[in-house]
């Protein structure tokens, strides 16, 4: 039979144990790519609790802009061509870079696919290409 200090032990620290909880549910669910980014172009609370964590992330890949890639821009909604830009500060808040184990198999456009990699956060110029990234998954396998 529980005693009055476990009781209130528990109590104390249940305000600690439900954003580990919260972290865990966002591991286990599929994210959308809107979800990093805040509405003053930061990265969410939910970009931040989840970085360096392997991940699960639904959205569309944008066409690669050269063949035998090992990286593709996962973006919302279905875009028929790269949107790669020139810096960090005219980076889209709904697109994310992938980088991937293996070369592309580029998928259509406009087929909805599942990314899991490990997110990234802040600002990277990939040294062979020179694009340029604010969030990404690394390590990065992908399906229909």
């Amino acid at each position: 039979m529980p005693t009055r200090r476990t009781v209130l032990t528990a109590a104390a620290a249940l305000p600690f144990a439900t954003p580990l909880r919260a972290a865990q549910s966002d591991l286990d669910r599929v994210l959308k790519v809107r979800e990093f980014y805040n509405r003053m172009r930061g990265f969410s609370d939910t970009a931040t609790a989840l970085e360096g964590e392997r991940i699960t992330v639904e959205g569309f890949m944008a066409p690669p802009l050269k063949a035998d890639s090992r990286f593709f821009v996962l973006t919302k909604m279905p875009m028929s061509v790269c949107p790669f830009c020139e810096t960090a500060a005219e980076w889209p808040d709904d697109i994310m870079a992938v980088y991937t184990k293996r070369t592309v198999d580029v998928i259509p456009f406009n087929v909805k696919i599942e990314t899991r990699g490990v997110l990234e956060l802040g600002e990277f110029r990939d040294p062979d290409t020179g694009f340029v990234s604010l969030v990404r998954l690394a390590d990065s396998v992908y399906e229909r």
